[in-house]
């Protein structure tokens, strides 16, 4: 491995690993329970050669590697493999990175010119039988979801026009498919937005434009039943700032926030746009629903500011994590009034990466599960990921006002996002499962997959599964059924 700078991006569970393995036979402490039987995609971004440029954002660019952890009849295994992105394998022939600072062509170098730039690092996603490993700033990448093999760049057979596709696609329970968006659709700080539809055998079937009211980071959106929603947070890009060779994102505490909302099946020019507070910032939203009045109910994990330190520094802010507020927010707006105010209600804690049962997406819902920090803190958190800091408690968030369920891990822990897994039994809420991270030392750490029921987080988990390597910190990930994965073979 090469030298990589001694910077937060670059240490500790942020440290650059660079391997491709599989290991079976995983050891297992408890008993994996018969329903979770398939595989746990993971998208982690790992840089296989250090950066010639300062990068403040360098957390983001590290090439997309996808991990699958394997379960089924009691037992476990892991593999891990490149996604072989035109940029990884540019390279990888270089010997040497080629590309700049996150998302800014201009701080190249020559070589790299015309070359796609996305590292496909963020969220996998399935769909129709496809596994897609996406990055906001291009198109997904295809890839075997047995050998892990990448397949190459994805556009939906040509039909695709948008230049970038979003990370967080939305996939309806009843019909099947997939709704997407893109934004900066046509280029670099541009106000173009594609949204898109995907039908349950994976074709495009539409793709329409709009401007957004600025260029913003849209790094998740949501639908209802009836609707699409786009929100607009005043993380903003600027071309002149990306030509001077500077950072993508700054963010502008005294811009509105903005929902576009227009029918999902609709057009654009029916897009309906509700204005929000100054300042705020969310990366994701848990879910989205109509009530019985025709209102939309839109929940989010949201604070004052963008999280981000490299954001804020670009933006000559400095607000420590106490201080931006975070919350489980809903939002109301009232598709049944003429007014575009937006109506702000707190129903959990400050936290990110929510998850909600898949059957659940876009309609009326009890509960979830959030990430957050515990606050009853028995020794310093762990250091790693975009933030700087990782959670280290699992909450079940009880929406009809009932009391929450925590998961607090022991000192020096850490957990990473969720996936849920179903149950087919009557009321069972099925199971959450998780990588674990436990650091031994400065630069030791210890890593378990954890198996949760979902609707007894407290109890803590009924299995864990040891992994002998050193993982870095994924950014999303997808669970992907044996039966799904055996139908799509």
């Amino acid at each position: 491995m090469a030298e990589f700078p001694g910077t937060p991006d670059y240490f500790g569970l942020n440290k650059p690993i660079g391997r491709e393995y599989d290991h079976t036979d995983l050891e297992v402490e408890g008993k994996i329970p018969a329903e979770v039987a398939g595989t746990f995609f993971r998208a982690v971004p790992d840089p296989a050669y250090p950066p010639f440029i300062e990068d403040g954002a360098a957390s983001l660019s590290g090439d997309g590697m996808i991990s699958a952890i394997r379960l089924g009849d009691g037992k476990a295994a892991i593999s891990m493999r490149y996604v072989q992105t035109e940029r990884h394998k540019a390279e990888d022939a270089a010997g040497e990175a080629i590309f700049g600072k996150y998302r800014n062509p201009y701080t190249d170098k020559p070589e790299a010119k015309g070359l796609d730039r996305t590292v496909a690092n963020t969220t996998p996603i399935w769909h129709a039988g496809r596994l897609l490993l996406a990055k906001e700033d291009g198109r997904p990448y295809r890839v075997d979801p047995n050998t892990l093999e990448t397949i190459g760049s994805h556009d939906f057979g040509g039909k695709l026009k948008s230049e970038t596709v979003t990370a967080h696609a939305r996939i309806d329970p009843e019909t099947g498919e997939m709704f997407m968006f893109g934004y900066e659709a046509d280029g670099l700080a541009s106000t173009k937005v594609a949204y898109f539809i995907v039908d349950k055998d994976g074709e495009l079937t539409r793709e329409q434009w709009f401007d957004a009211p600025y260029c913003a980071m849209m790094h998740d959106f949501t639908i209802t039943e009836n609707h699409a929603l786009f929100p607009i947070y005043p993380t903003t890009s600027d071309l002149d700032r990306l030509k001077a060779g500077g950072d993508h994102w700054g963010h502008e505490m005294e811009l509105e926030s903005w929902v576009g909302v227009m029918p999902r099946y609709g057009d654009v020019s029916e897009m309906r746009w509700f204005k929000g507070p100054k300042g705020v910032s969310c990366y994701h939203m848990m879910n989205a629903h109509e009530d019985a009045d025709g209102r939309i109910l839109f929940d989010q994990c949201l604070s004052n500011v963008n999280a981000f330190p490299f954001v804020q520094r670009v933006s000559g802010l400095n607000i420590p994590p106490w201080e931006m507020g975070g919350r489980l927010a809903r939002w109301t707006l009232d598709m049944n009034s003429d007014s575009n105010e937006i109506v702000e209600t707190s129903i959990g804690p400050s936290g990110d990466f929510p998850v909600i049962a898949a059957d659940r997406q876009g309609r009326d819902y009890d509960h979830g599960w959030i990430l957050t920090m515990n606050p009853e803190m028995l020794g310093p958190p762990v250091f790693g990921g975009p933030v700087g800091v990782m959670f280290n408690m699992l909450m079940r968030i009880d929406l009809n006002g009932g009391p929450p369920q925590a998961m607090p891990l022991p000192p020096a822990h850490c957990i990473e996002e969720p996936v849920h897994v179903p149950s087919t039994q009557n009321g069972h809420e099925g199971w959450l499962v998780a990588v674990v991270d436990e650091q031994t030392g400065p630069e030791d750490f210890k890593h378990q997959c954890w198996i949760i029921e979902a609707g007894n987080v407290g109890a803590g988990p009924v299995a864990k599964i040891s992994i002998p390597e050193r993982l870095r910190p994924q950014i999303h990930g997808w669970w992907v059924s044996q039966a799904k994965l055996d139908a799509a073979a």
